[in-house]
């Protein structure tokens, strides 16, 4: 049980080092191929704001950035892991998704949160959680060394959390510690079987699993409450959210993780 295929996206502004470092310690301890991505792409000139020479210009300069991006990359991969390089000079959310055909898992940062800004230059991890089809580990703020030996399974009974924790199974079989959490305002025998239920399916796959229910009408809250006090390395949860007027709307919980820089967050779709 494991991946075969991680993608790394690359931020072309970003440190190079601190992702590709989770990257590759994910990639060799699955014996993975290691997909390294950087996209970027410059805005359409307009009139009267952006000359054509100086649209090319741009894209010529992030060519070359993506040059200095891959001689780093391979720089740090050389002898650790099988690896493949691929840039687009395209919208770099777009350039996830489409390579995301090749891979097992996504691995990506956000350090800013789920809003990066410049959309030209940074993958949104909410859109390509919803949109690539693959399960996304977006890596805290500052991460130096990637660890999920605590793992938080924030479960809801809906497809997306059935989702993620099937794609988290090669993490979660490696854990020293797993927690399947349900925050409820109020707990039924439905919810109670269903949250015994999941553990007995991590048991099968040889995951020792304690189960924890915690009635609140305050979800987010009492969720992360949780997390915190768990001294969690990773969270596991289905992300919710649809479409709405070119911008994905979310639910709380899944905005509130896609916004909590502090924590590694497994996210499913």
């Amino acid at each position: 049980m494991s991946y075969k295929s991680v993608l790394v996206n690359i931020d072309i502004d970003g440190p190079v080092i601190p992702i590709v470092a989770v990257a590759i310690d994910i990639a060799r301890s699955h014996d993975a191929r290691l997909i390294g991505l950087c996209g970027a792409d410059a805005p359409l000139p307009m009139a009267g704001v952006m000359t054509a020479e100086a649209w090319q210009q741009m894209r010529d300069n992030i060519e070359k950035r993506f040059t200095k991006v891959r001689a780093e990359f391979e720089r740090l991969t050389t002898g650790s892991v099988r690896t493949e390089w691929r840039q687009s000079l395209t919208n770099p959310t777009h350039a996830v998704v489409q390579a995301a055909q090749s891979a097992d898992l996504i691995v990506m940062a956000a350090s800013e949160g789920a809003a990066t800004g410049d959309s030209y230059r940074h993958a949104s991890p909410a859109s390509v959680v919803l949109r690539a089809g693959r399960p996304v580990l977006v890596v805290r703020d500052k991460v130096e060394q990637f660890g999920a030996e605590r793992i938080v399974v924030a479960w809801k009974e809906t497809r997306e959390a059935r989702r993620a924790v099937a794609d988290a199974l090669p993490l979660l079989v490696a854990a020293k510690e797993v927690t399947v959490v349900t925050v409820t305002a109020e707990a039924d025998q439905v919810i109670r079987d269903g949250l015994n239920n999941v553990v007995s399916f991590l048991a099968e796959h040889g995951i020792k699993a304690t189960p924890r229910l915690i009635e609140s009408p305050d979800e987010y809250l009492m969720l992360f409450n949780f997390i915190d006090r768990s001294g969690a390395d990773l969270v596991v949860s289905g992300a919710y959210g649809h479409s709405r007027l070119r911008e994905w709307a979310f639910g709380g919980v899944t905005r509130a993780l896609l916004d909590e820089a502090r924590l590694n967050r497994f996210l499913s779709s």
